[in-house]
């Protein structure tokens, strides 16, 4: 007796993924029209049936999204980054709109989300907030594409192309960031805030300020560049280590606000004058940056608009539909952390 055909013996053939077959056979627009059509020959060539359950499980609209927040260190017991509270409205307000309904909570860490959400029904697809160390993080993406699960994430662009990512241009952000430090006559920048894999978002905001720095023939210096995660102690920890090494400075650039707040709080704490001593920049725009003392100058993601797109590519997803990877312009918010332009 001939066993039936799978979708691992598919992928085999034609010498792809097994979440890329199991894309294919719905029409997923994220896999190109020719490896599409490929597929489906493969699949009719060794008369591959879908498993009319799962098809019928697919069928079945809830009409609930479900919006997944990653856990971070806070100063409270919310655990939520505040640049993703604003998100949040805006999530909400464009998923009514669309007439559906917004189920909120914690992303797990177990590897079956899709159990708990998407195939269970409670949900049409998923939105993404957050994902902490990234490296840990893509295998957990890997069983929702396996999956076929209908999934955004927000965030820097992912490697593999069948994860549908949504973001701000990070990399754009660190220039006009540190253009602005640059026009202000300042030349030696510090920047905090991890530059590593580990936070893709955070190192495309250095490499911005690097290459910011290389087009005003500005070497960056490595000795300038501090470790941070996305939290006021840990910017207040990376600014002291860098005042006690000695190394010359007259700006920092930040990874974010959360940490720039926490970096003026050093400077404060030893008697370095914000902006007249040392100009600082910091980057999200949450709701604390305008009541920082000194009010903080920092790079603006729109928040309003990227929740509509969260929602509106999770749901061409979900209808089988076009959608790409899409990245965000930002923009910079001027305040008084930075001061007027120094003689050169």
């Amino acid at each position: 007796m001939t066993s039936k055909a799978t979708s691992i013996d598919i992928a085999y053939k034609a010498g792809v993924s097994q979440s890329t077959v199991s894309r294919a056979l719905r029409n997923s627009p994220l896999v190109n029209l020719e490896t599409r059509q490929r597929i489906q020959a493969i699949a009719k060539e060794l008369n591959y049936k879908v498993d009319k359950n799962a098809s019928n499980l697919r069928t079945q609209n809830s009409l609930t999204l479900a919006l997944l927040i990653c856990e971070d260190p806070t100063n409270d017991d919310s655990m939520i980054n505040p640049f993703f509270l604003s998100m949040l409205g805006s999530i909400t307000r464009a998923t009514a709109r669309q007439g559906y309904d917004l189920l909120v909570s914690f992303q797990q860490l177990s590897s079956d989300w899709h159990a708990d959400y998407e195939d269970s029904n409670k949900a049409d697809g998923i939105i993404l907030l957050g994902y902490g160390d990234y490296m840990d993080y893509a295998h957990k993406l890997e069983t929702l594409i396996e999956k076929n699960t209908h999934f955004v994430i927000w965030g820097a662009e992912h490697n593999n192309k069948a994860v549908l990512s949504i973001g701000c241009d990070n990399h754009q952000g660190g220039v006009i960031a540190t253009e602005h430090l640059l026009s202000l006559g300042h030349r030696h920048i510090a920047f905090l805030g991890d530059a590593s894999g580990h936070s893709p978002e955070f190192r495309d905001r250095y490499l911005g300020h690097v290459d910011a720095l290389s087009a005003a023939g500005v070497q960056a210096d490595k000795q300038l560049q501090y470790h941070a995660i996305n939290t006021e102690a840990s910017g207040y920890e990376a600014a002291i280590a860098l005042l006690d090494s000695g190394a010359q400075f007259e700006a920092i650039f930040t990874a974010s606000d959360l940490i720039a707040i926490g970096a003026i709080r050093a400077l404060k704490k030893r008697g370095v004058l914000v902006p007249e001593q040392v100009a600082v920049v910091g980057y999200d725009d949450i709701p604390v940056a305008s009541f920082a003392n000194p009010a903080l100058t920092t790079v603006k993601q729109d928040t309003q608009f990227a929740g509509e797109i969260l929602v509106e590519s999770v749901l061409k997803l979900i209808r089988g539909q076009e959608v790409s990877q899409r990245l965000i312009k930002t923009s910079l918010v001027v305040r008084s952390s930075c001061g007027a332009k120094v003689d050169e």
